[in-house]
């Protein structure tokens, strides 16, 4: 795991923040051979920034939190949520200066059994008025219902589970398409664009891989699926599972589940000779299942309930001089929201009740999306999106949902 600069020099933020309120509708972006990527949005010129307009008031110690991993597992997934978050307080703090906003983090560890604790300290903190968080839906089930009894309002950027929504649950909102919209967009392409008649769905046993696997099958219908094999977290050795796949001989297989166990998995199926076209989520999607992979990530397809970051170049340019590296895979989407909970502070809002009516009368225009809930949490307008890895790097395919 990889970890990033968490702060950016007050300068630094100062001359981003300028930038990121002048620069709408810049981008194009850059797939391989350094042409535009295909369809890639440019930053919308209605987007919300965090700026605001430079009026905003609050209490000294006003504070938001962020609950997710930051060293537990896959916590490259959580540290490009927790840095967009941070770059959103920064730009906000420094362009308000009567209300000066502290990001406080909770390492949850990425897992139900490691959350409850960090999670906890922040329900027990007065200052922290919402939540951005938490990155994956085994955690966010875990919490749930501490945060909804607390009334503290908790905005996931990448939580997928489709039951997270279903709990009856006041206070959580997801920034995203949830896997019932995922899992369809990618078995859809699965058959219409790469015409696989037999597809093997591996999945391992998170909450997350388990419900999107659900959804893939659910479309793909049995014949098509027919090929289905479990993996559990934090495995290592795939010669089973292998030896599965090569007796199926599918056409296609899909990962469900995180980068953690992709990356060795299609690295052995490389070595073994399977060089079926490998399809993994947004759990797989990250520079980190690149890397651990060794090369052998280069071809695979991965889907995404996220927006392309390459044409927000103001949001991307701030974010790689504050961390040194780019914005990864939900990066965009924490930085809207991260956005949302400032602008509710900003309008005097002092308390978790105000912040979380806030947010459930909210519609406004983000770099990623609309963002506008329904009753249960919802989002109204849920894009999906497929990338490929491309050598080293992962780039832009097309929109598919």
């Amino acid at each position: 795991m990889f970890r990033r600069r968490l702060a950016a020099a007050g300068a630094l933020v100062a001359a981003v923040a300028l930038v990121l309120s002048g620069c709408a509708n810049q981008g194009g972006g850059q797939q391989q051979g350094g042409g535009p990527a295909a369809g890639a949005p440019s930053q919308p010129t209605d987007a919300a920034l965090p700026a605001g307009n430079g009026q905003g008031r609050c209490a000294p110690g006003t504070s938001i939190g962020y609950a997710g991993t930051i060293a537990g597992q896959n916590a490259a997934l959580g540290i490009a949520i927790v840095n967009a978050a941070q770059l959103a307080v920064d730009q906000h703090n420094q362009a308000n200066p009567n209300c000066q906003v502290t990001l406080v983090r909770a390492d949850t560890g990425g897992t139900p059994d490691t959350a409850v604790g960090p999670t906890t300290a922040l329900i027990n903190n007065p200052a922290v008025l919402g939540i951005v968080g938490l990155p994956f839906s085994g955690e966010s089930r875990a919490v749930g219902p501490a945060l909804n009894a607390a009334g503290i309002v908790n905005i996931t950027p990448s939580a997928t589970n489709p039951g997270l929504t279903q709990n009856g649950w006041t206070n959580f909102f997801r920034g995203l398409g949830n896997d019932a919209v995922q899992g369809p967009a990618v078995a859809r392409y699965i058959q219409g664009r790469l015409n696989a008649q037999k597809v093997c769905v591996i999945k391992d046993d998170s909450d997350y891989g388990i419900g999107l696997a659900q959804q893939v099958n659910q479309v793909l219908g049995p014949n098509v699926a027919s090929c289905q094999v479990d993996v559990k977290t934090n495995q290592r050795e795939f010669s089973a599972v292998i030896g599965q796949v090569q007796q199926q001989a599918p056409q296609a297989i899909f990962y469900s589940g995180y980068y953690q166990e992709a990356a060795p998995l299609v690295q052995q199926l490389r070595d073994a000779g399977v060089q079926t076209t490998f399809i993994g989520p947004d759990g797989v999607k990250d520079e980190q299942y690149v890397v651990n992979a060794a090369g052998a990530a280069n071809g695979t397809l991965l889907s995404c309930p996220c927006v392309p970051q390459e044409g927000f170049t103001a949001f991307s340019s701030a974010y790689q001089q504050a961390f040194g590296s780019p914005p990864q895979t939900y990066s965009a989407e924490s930085y809207d929201v991260t956005t949302i909970l400032l602008r509710g502070l900003d309008s005097g809002i002092a308390d978790r009740a105000g912040l979380l009516n806030f947010v459930r009368g909210y519609n406004g225009q983000g770099l990623t999306k609309r963002f506008q809930w329904g009753p249960t949490g919802e989002l109204t307008n849920t894009p999906v999106w497929m990338y490929r890895v491309n050598g080293n790097q992962i780039v832009t395919d097309s929109q598919i949902g």
